[in-house]
């Protein structure tokens, strides 16, 4: 058992708060554990990195959840899963709005294509398609149950490296609790994220919403520097 930091302590006191438990004796296998409605919960906890930008407007993601951004990429994804290799997992953003959806698809699978075919990870990829400002990662070596792509349809003024970064790291913190899954934990385990930025919340609920295959943690939650305490998903 690690012995937890201070902002660590005030983040599991924030948690027990919110859902009317009791701190239990921790263990070797996890940060802490915790007593709600009579069921023991085990937690792992993270901290996340600050990304602020310096960017009044560039600092909150703002995504695109119109019909024409949620049927483009839903195309795209689709495509991915016949096209891209297990194992990798292709990061895109793109700026809203898409008046040409079509010809913004075809283009985009075939950039992928290309992409996928070079060995190397390379840098990120920046393009322009039919007026709308385009963002590509690849990440390989990413557990096989990692989707094949989450994608992002933003506002001009989001920085689309901050949604990229965003993702690389809770994919990597949740393929690497997964690799600490003790073999016979009985009862559910929850993650504990603890951050101080609130303006990236909704970007972190559209990035588990995509994640949800790759853990089997039945809670995450997130803890603000305030105390504030939210789910990313019920």
């Amino acid at each position: 058992m690690r012995d937890l930091k201070k902002h660590e302590l005030a983040a599991i006191e924030a948690v027990a708060r919110r859902f009317s438990a009791t701190r239990e004796k921790a263990s070797d296998l996890f940060d802490a554990y915790i007593m709600v409605a009579g069921k023991r919960v085990a937690v792992d906890i993270a901290t996340l990195k600050r990304r602020g930008t310096g960017q009044v407007n560039g600092a909150k993601p703002r995504l695109r959840f119109d019909k024409v951004a949620t049927r483009l990429i839903e195309h795209l994804q689709a495509a991915a899963r016949e096209t891209v290799p297990d194992g990798t997992t292709v990061l895109l953003t793109i700026t809203a709005p898409i008046r040409l959806p079509a010809k913004t698809a075809v283009s985009l699978e075939e950039k992928l294509r290309t992409l996928l075919g070079r060995r190397s990870q390379g840098r990120d990829v920046k393009d322009t398609i039919h007026g709308n400002r385009v963002l590509i990662r690849l990440l390989r070596d990413e557990s096989s149950r990692a989707p094949k792509m989450i994608g992002f349809v933003h506002n001009p003024d989001s920085d689309p490296r901050l949604l990229l970064n965003l993702t690389r790291e809770l994919l990597g913190l949740l393929s690497a609790a997964d690799g600490r899954r003790a073999p016979r934990l009985t009862g559910d385990r929850w993650l504990l994220l603890i951050t101080g930025e609130t303006s990236c919340l909704e970007a972190y609920r559209y990035v588990y919403s995509q994640l949800r295959a790759v853990t089997a943690f039945k809670k995450i939650l997130m803890v603000f520097d305030d105390g504030r305490v939210e789910v990313l998903t019920e």
